[in-house]
């Protein structure tokens, strides 16, 4: 995924959820700003007031900084892939999610618009348990993809936690041919979708205690950082 025009750089979607897939692909602040505004005045005018209490309470709510509502930011997995794969990758997202019950799980091209790539790489490595490199034809011809791996990699030997965490996947589609794959990727054992093993594969990675792990300290992290902020 190159460092000039990419996709990404088109309406990426949102960290929480994709949006449907006949939305508009570039990204209208202007309109969208529009709809909500309207969408909550007529929400205000065609409903009574609450009582008291639960007036105070939502204004309370409101009030709340956004990042006391992320308690679920912290995702399974992110897809990293060339950009000529994003349809790929967004079927193996489908994949884990809906066949596996692995979710929530984010490809790259999904991180938000209007921020860096090397922001938005380390808060899609860090922000979620496991890390999935889309092993195909296009992965060698990206340099932004080289520099992603070998990133995904460190980041994985300098935190603990974070071992075991990057999965090189050989999709159905154009898989990267094993004698082809970097030697820092031929060390960890890839995913092959198309090997008869591929649910034990995913089954035996994907654990749930590994996931509330790595979540647990990716949240001590974040208010540990937050509380440094406050004093």
């Amino acid at each position: 995924m190159g460092a000039g025009k990419s996709k990404l750089d088109h309406c990426p979607l949102s960290w929480h959820k994709r949006h449907s897939e006949d939305a508009a692909p570039d990204c209208h602040e202007s309109e969208d700003s529009k709809d909500v505004s309207l969408h909550g005045f007529v929400e205000h005018s065609n409903r009574t007031e609450p009582p008291v209490g639960e007036q105070e309470g939502a204004e309370a709510k409101a009030e709340m900084p956004e990042e006391e509502g992320e308690e679920e930011a912290f995702l399974k997995f992110v897809i990293l892939h060339a950009e000529d794969d994003i349809d790929e990758a967004l079927r193996v997202q489908d994949l884990l999610q809906n066949d596996f019950g692995i979710r929530p799980g984010i490809i790259f091209a999904e991180m938000p618009c209007g921020r860096l790539h090397l922001q938005n790489l380390d808060d899609a490595v860090n922000g979620s348990a496991w890390t999935i490199l889309l092993l195909t034809e296009n992965f060698l011809r990206d340099t932004w993809c080289n520099f992603q791996f070998y990133t995904s990699l460190m980041n994985s030997v300098n935190r603990q936690h974070k071992y075991n965490s990057v999965i090189p996947m050989r999709p159905l589609n154009s898989p990267l041919p094993r004698e082809r794959t970097p030697l820092a990727l031929q060390t960890i054992n890839a995913l092959e979708e198309e090997s008869r093993g591929f649910s034990t594969q995913v089954e035996r990675i994907f654990q749930e205690s590994v996931y509330e792990r790595q979540r647990t300290i990716w949240k001590e992290t974040r208010d540990a950082l937050r509380g440094q902020f406050v004093a």
